[in-house]
């Protein structure tokens, strides 16, 4: 169903693929993750070929407004992760992040980084 936030999921799968060229093959859609003993669903990761997590995205409908709330939510989605980069968007906003996991905080960047194996 097109919700509003699956039109902007729609949109960030196309601009990984086509403008980004991150490989269709290494990229998962909505699928469960166990957060705290709860079953979240992640709304798009991107792998690397070893199967480790390139980046995690989190899709807000275009009238949500993206929060520290937001940030919290894909904080706790990728203590179990672990991905390299985050993506916040709600189709209007966007925010990319790149991990330090050493000093546990994300660093913000100004697009995301090309794809890396």
């Amino acid at each position: 169903m097109l919700t509003p936030e699956e039109w902007v999921r729609q949109h960030v799968l196309n601009y990984l693929i086509e403008d980004l060229k991150y490989p269709k093959s290494l990229i998962n859609v909505e699928k469960l993750v166990n957060v705290n003993g709860l079953k979240r669903r992640y709304d798009i990761v991107v792998f690397h070929t070893d199967g480790s997590f390139f980046l995690l995205v989190e899709c807000k409908a275009p009238e949500v407004q993206i929060t520290q709330g937001t940030f919290d939510q894909i904080a706790q989605y990728n203590f179990v992760l672990k991905a390299e980069n985050l993506m916040i968007t709600n189709g209007l906003n966007h925010y990319f992040c790149q991990m330090d996991f050493e000093n546990e905080q994300y660093v913000f960047l100004k697009e995301l980084p090309e794809f890396s194996k």
